[in-house]
């Protein structure tokens, strides 16, 4: 049994074979699917995927770093506080910092961070992080913002040994999807020093696939290569993997 804790199901590459490609992850015991959010024009589509699959989807709610903007982030962060108060979301995310497509927006993308992680606290939600090519922004945000109701997850880890024990000392998951498993993804090299108990599997799809599906439309089955690395860098079965970071996702997320 495995959870994928961040894929973009909804996402317009999956509009031609969406129940056929889920159909597939299921089928290899991929039992639940964690939505992330990007922005506002993306919200109807989630909900209508946890309609279709209401046992299976569960959606989160936030603003993508990439998409503050100037000109629309009033209206976008409205959008999410509303959200929050008429539906039940499973986290707030993906937000964050990215430096790598935009450094002229850094100061309105903390801003939004720091909001959105203060209307988790207050909701009692777990937090999903994007960072590219920030890590000094993200912690100095996280450090602004502790207290033990700041929880959840760095997605797409793929920091330094040191990095990941500061994120773990924040109380958030380190999410694992291919980059374990490319050459160059370098995570792998110190991986088994991390205990696993503070990992959860992804695929970001339709993003990011592992080997041997590099370069190509990623998808939640493929969540199986990203559970056979770990199984070798930390030498257990992939069925411990998978009942592993399926508690640690089940955990974070508060999922039955």
């Amino acid at each position: 049994m495995f959870i994928d804790t961040h894929t973009h199901l909804y996402s317009e590459s999956f509009d031609e074979d969406r129940d056929i490609m889920i159909a597939r992850a299921q089928e290899l015991d991929i039992t639940d699917f964690v939505l992330p959010a990007i922005d506002s024009t993306y919200t109807a589509k989630m909900w209508d995927l946890k309609e279709r699959y209401p046992e299976s989807m569960h959606v989160m709610v936030g603003l993508h770093p990439t998409h503050v903007k100037p000109e629309s982030l009033a209206d976008e962060l409205s959008h999410v506080e509303n959200e929050l108060a008429l539906r039940k979301h499973i986290a707030i995310g993906e937000i964050g910092v990215d430096l790598y497509w935009d450094k002229s927006t850094k100061e309105i993308q903390k801003e939004a961070f720091a909001q959105q992680i203060q209307w988790a606290k207050q909701y009692d939600l777990p937090i999903v992080i994007h960072c590219r090519d920030a890590f000094k922004e993200v912690f100095e945000v996280l450090e602004k913002e502790k207290n033990d109701r700041l929880r959840g997850v760095f997605h797409c880890f793929t920091g330094t040994k040191e990095d990941a024990l500061r994120a773990i000392d924040f109380n958030l998951m380190l999410g694992i999807g291919g980059v374990v498993t490319f050459k160059n993804g370098k995570i792998d090299t110190f991986l088994n020093e991390i205990d696993v108990k503070h990992i959860v599997l992804e695929t970001d799809a339709p993003y990011l696939a592992p080997t041997p599906y590099r370069g190509k439309r990623n998808e939640s089955s493929y969540l199986v290569e990203v559970a056979d690395k770990l199984s070798k860098i930390y030498n257990i079965s992939i069925a411990e993997v998978g009942e592993i970071t399926t508690n640690n996702a089940k955990k974070i997320f508060k999922l039955d």
